[in-house]
């Protein structure tokens, strides 16, 4: 039964690594490259001097490792562009690997030949799902590894692990996504019986599912802690430590918010009078701490991962219904 599976799959396999090894190709002299131009600028070391602390006050140390960012960003900032393309990836997986995995037997009625020659659906599934899944994790572990080391040095000039995208191609959470795409394609393809069909459902709805948790679910693992500070304490949010800025603005004496996604800057020798929202004013951050970056991918591959499970135990339960 293995050897079939695997004679019927081998082609995927092979154009997968085929494609991972194009992408390494890409990826290993751009990723070297990277890290040796962030070496060399002493990005890493300023940082690290920096500390993890949200507030810091304004010296020379902040300004220099906010120019270094700069400078790495404007050679390599592009590769952001790229890094878009990892993201879809997962979903790859899920519409030409899940959603034919059974819809194209079923399409073209192999699966009774199967099914009648002293192998129960359960064994059936069991075995196609196995071993694809098992290919499928250790590819994903692969490129997740690949991914994160590749893209380190562009996070770590830019604004933290925990802000979108940055958080999506790094760490544990893209073997989850993956495993997710593949189940939604496999359960999309026992309810859509035709490959097309489960193919644009698995893709509709991976989409679908990774923007809710994205946007709905993400921001409130945990809720968001809270900074305000005064522009004439010198105080100064801090760029090394990978703190997901949600909202920033304003607030006046009182403490209402009047000017939302703005900040006062260090106060002149005069003092902040003249400054918006007049005297009293004070700088507020709504913010995510870069620490929680490990604690929020394990919820979020906890959650992926568990929808794949869903889906797996619902496409075994429409294969009885399958004739």
């Amino acid at each position: 039964m293995i050897w079939l599976i695997w004679r019927q799959h081998r082609k995927q396999a092979l154009f997968t690594l085929a494609a991972l090894a194009a992408l390494a190709a890409i990826m290993v002299p751009t990723g070297l490259a990277m890290h040796t131009k962030s070496a060399g600028l002493g990005l890493d070391a300023c940082q690290t001097a920096l500390g993890s602390a949200s507030l810091i006050t304004q010296t020379e140390a902040v300004s220099r490792c906010e120019s270094l960012g700069h400078q790495f960003q404007q050679e390599f900032g592009g590769m952001g562009f790229i890094a878009v393309l990892f993201v879809v990836m997962p979903v790859l997986v899920g519409v030409f690997f899940g959603a034919p995995l059974v819809a194209r037997e079923v399409e073209q009625g192999t699966h009774r030949l199967v099914w009648t020659q002293g192998v129960t659906r359960l064994q059936w599934a069991l075995a196609k799902f196995g071993l694809v899944g098992a290919m499928t994790t250790v590819l994903a572990v692969g490129y997740a590894l690949g991914v994160s080391w590749w893209f380190e040095p562009v996070v770590s000039a830019s604004t933290g692990r925990l802000n979108y995208l940055s958080f999506d191609v790094q760490g544990i959470v893209p073997i989850a996504y993956t495993l997710f795409a593949l189940a939604l394609g496999v359960f999309a393809g026992t309810y859509w019986r035709k490959v097309l069909p489960a193919m644009g459902i698995a893709l509709v709805g991976f989409a679908a599912v990774r923007v809710a948790i994205e946007v709905l679910a993400r921001p409130r693992y945990l809720p968001a802690q809270s900074l305000t500070f005064a522009p004439a304490g010198g105080q100064t949010p801090n760029p090394a430590s990978g703190d997901w800025v949600m909202d920033l603005g304003i607030r006046n004496a009182a403490g209402e918010l009047v000017v939302p996604n703005a900040q006062i800057g260090p106060c002149p020798p005069g003092g902040c009078g003249d400054r918006p929202a007049g005297p009293g004013a004070v700088n507020w951050l709504r913010f995510q701490p870069g620490d929680r970056f490990w604690l929020f991918q394990g919820i979020e591959t906890g959650i992926f991962v568990l929808l794949a499970a869903a889906l797996v135990f619902f496409a075994l339960r429409r294969l009885r219904m399958i004739a």
